[in-house]
């Protein structure tokens, strides 16, 4: 005999929706980086839009051998939970570090972050409230436009050249605009591989002092110099040092799968930042930290060796150049970093090109999200550290036949 199950009893009515989402998670959109990425994750495409390392030059046996020591040496402080601030023996070597580089720092000036971009989140919800304005360059790193407009702050770009920011531009929105702060990647920037001389670094400062706004200096690039005379970093100049947040990371010279940056802030901020960065992860993983401090003796030379290779490739990128792009089009030549930035002539819309590009097998990113205010749609970012010279060489070849059937 076959044994029916009885029907589940029908509702008695209607499930309620649920809430909606918060106003903020639906007015930031997705990284459009991060979705070209996913677009072109075929092998055979070659890759221009990441922003990603070279990974066959990660040391994986140094990086290896600090794990190995740590656990083998001191296993139970490694798995354990660890301070908020961060693991003392990392701090300490960083700040070594830092002021090595001519910015006077102390283990306590610090707070470890789980990338740098935690530190732009930990900001964003210690220094916003909702309509609050922040000040960008023009074109801005796209992800430090999202923490600010999921902190519902308006944005606001500074207007500037082929050098940087203009400060007097800065100081007059300051004026006018009243924000809580000014942010700024001044080595090798993302997206345009640019360096703000010295001289401008200095009048920023000015502006800061006169005015009161925050200064955030994001420096994720700064060892990544292959050729000139470094620049000292904004927070060390007259008039900025009790106002300048530094942000670092160990994404571009270790590993960026350890999720390792650091911040350096005034006392005050940085007490807030912890307390922000309680609610949101209690701490960034003890290991990696042990680890990455176990690493820093030999984190110089590894650096050296990502330079030269660094070096060869943008040498590649600049090269081919003036074969793969059209007449007319504009570009300079990165000290440093990882990115090259380019103008094509007006007429070209580097957005709408990108599919007929992909469909050569090459991709780039457009400039247009880059931008807070009106984009340039005529310009794009090339990243040229992920593949080899040949490679370059080949990619720069589809990317110009691309361009040319357009």
């Amino acid at each position: 005999m076959t044994v029916t199950e009885p029907a589940p009893p029908a509702p008695r009515h209607t499930p309620a929706a649920v809430p909606p989402l918060a106003a903020r998670a639906g007015s930031v959109g997705g990284s459009p980086v991060r979705d070209i990425l996913a677009v072109t994750a075929r092998p055979e495409v070659i890759n221009f839009a990441g922003g990603l390392p070279a990974p066959e030059l990660f040391d994986r046996e140094g990086i290896a051998a600090a794990f190995r020591d740590v656990l083998a040496e001191t296993p139970e402080r490694a798995l354990q939970y660890s301070t908020t601030e961060g693991e003392p023996s990392l701090r300490t070597g960083l700040a070594a570090r830092i002021s090595a580089g001519g910015l006077a720092t102390d283990a306590d000036d610090l707070l470890i972050t789980t990338g740098s971009q935690q530190g732009l989140s930990l900001l964003a919800t210690a220094l916003l409230d909702p309509g609050d304005t922040v000040l960008v360059e023009d074109p801005c790193y796209l992800a430090a436009l999202q923490a600010f407009g999921l902190a519902g702050a308006r944005v606001v770009a500074v207007p500037g050249d082929a050098d940087g920011v203009d400060a007097q531009a800065l100081e007059e929105l300051v004026a006018r605009e009243r924000p809580k702060l000014f942010y700024t990647v001044p080595t090798f920037q993302n997206p345009t591989g640019r360096t703000l001389p010295g001289e401008r670094r200095a009048a920023v400062a000015e502006v800061a002092a006169r005015s009161g706004v925050w200064l955030v200096e994001d420096d994720p690039y700064g060892e990544l110099r292959y050729e000139g005379e470094r620049v000292p970093w904004i927070a060390s100049y007259p008039g900025a040092q009790d106002r300048t947040v530094l942000l670092g990371s160990f994404s571009k010279v270790m590993a960026p799968g350890l999720r390792l940056g650091w911040l350096r802030a005034p006392a005050a901020l940085r007490r807030a930042c912890v307390v922000a960065k309680q609610a949101a992860d209690l701490h960034t993983p003890t290991l990696n930290q042990l680890a990455a401090a176990s690493y820093l003796t030999g984190l110089d030379a590894h650096v050296a060796r990502v330079r030269d290779v660094y070096r060869e490739r943008r040498d590649a990128m600049v090269a081919g150049l003036p074969e793969a792009l059209p007449e007319g089009s504009a570009w300079a030549r990165p000290e440093g970093g990882m990115f090259l930035w380019a103008r094509l002539p007006e007429s070209y819309d580097t957005t709408a090109l990108l599919p007929k590009v992909v469909r050569q097998d090459v991709a780039y990113v457009p400039g247009a999200p880059f931008y807070a205010g009106e984009p340039d749609r005529s310009t794009l970012r090339l990243c040229f550290v992920t593949q080899t010279p040949a490679e370059i060489g080949e990619g720069l070849r589809r990317l110009g036949e691309g361009l040319r059937q357009s």
